[in-house]
């Protein structure tokens, strides 16, 4: 038939199994610049190897996928789901990028993402965040009335507060350069006024180059749950967490009728989709929006002042 048996066969020994792509290739790669990479590792071991590792990479097929969702669901949350899906996404559009022997399609296309029903949204009010800032002063951790008060109005992650140095900030141009921010990327976060007067009283230690560092170490604090959850249970706010506070940032900002790319170059999303998730319009914030026709078109004064005064039948 004009082809030659013995090279397709050869053809078919390079195509790796899901196992090699993923050990040989993907984690290599992700390794120089994913900050989470230990987290690609869990999921690839305790999901990914045991359903598909000893596959050859074009042998798994949408059927697979959907097979796995449907066995899935029935002993893990949607967005534990997703979290496979989006990775055995990208695996197979790397593997094609890099035009990977015998692979010319993913799988998972076409395949969409589960309805995930069971994010918690927590957001402090003005009089929840005041009643934490003053249990804060009564912290045995000193610094803990700097660093969360810092979280509260950056909208930055924990991490980067905690590892923030004062060579960060430009004072000048009112700057605020995170080096290394999730993404591997540096972003840069504008520093209000409010953060102005925060840094002005944080004590500075000789020698040390850590904004809001222990002060018996001065190093980058490893963790300050203990002293956060004392001091948030104190105030009857147990069910907030330490990532709600920059929750909260996007929802004053929101309400305060600042744009949402704003607020997604603030907190230094890539998709506007992911500031979304955080943006929380309160109920007066909806309200006063929704008042907003009766100001632009004025229905109410061209409509008869009672019901008695409308006719309900004609003669």
């Amino acid at each position: 038939m004009g082809e030659d048996p013995f090279a397709k066969k050869a053809d078919l020994k390079k195509v790796p199994t899901v196992y090699d792509f993923i050990t040989n290739s993907y984690l290599p790669y992700v390794k120089t610049y994913k900050r989470s990479w230990e987290t690609d590792v869990s999921l690839i071991k305790n999901h990914i190897m045991p359903n598909f590792g000893k596959q050859y990479m074009d042998e798994v097929s949408k059927r697979d996928i959907i097979q796995f969702i449907s066995r899935h669901t029935l002993t893990h949350k949607p967005g534990s789901v997703n979290r496979v899906i989006i990775m055995l996404r990208y695996i197979f559009n790397l593997s094609i990028r890099w035009e990977t022997a015998g692979i010319t399609k993913n799988p998972t296309a076409g395949i969409p993402l589960l309805e995930e029903n069971n994010k918690k949204e927590r957001y402090l009010t003005g009089d929840e965040a005041n009643k934490l800032i003053v249990a804060l002063q009564s912290s045995q951790n000193k610094m803990l009335q700097y660093i969360v008060p810092m979280l509260i109005l950056t909208g930055a992650r924990k991490n980067e507060v905690l590892t923030a140095k004062w060579e960060d900030f430009n004072f000048e141009q009112k700057i605020w350069r995170i080096p290394t921010s999730k993404s591997g990327k540096a972003r840069h976060v504008p520093i209000s006024d409010g953060v102005l007067y925060l840094l002005s009283g944080v004590p500075r230690q000789e020698g040390c180059d850590y904004v809001f560092a222990n002060p018996k170490t001065l190093l980058p604090y490893v963790s300050v749950f203990s002293s956060w959850n004392t001091a948030r249970t104190s105030v009857g706010l147990s069910d907030v967490r330490m990532h709600d506070l920059r929750h909260s940032f996007a929802s004053f900002l929101v309400n305060s009728g600042r744009s949402i790319y704003e607020v997604q170059r603030i907190l230094g999303h890539t998709q506007i989709k992911t500031t979304q998730r955080y943006a929380h319009l309160s109920q007066d914030s909806l309200l006063a929006a929704a008042n907003e026709i009766s100001k632009a078109i004025p229905i109410l004064m061209a409509m008869p002042s009672k019901v008695v005064d409308v006719p309900l039948l004609t003669a």
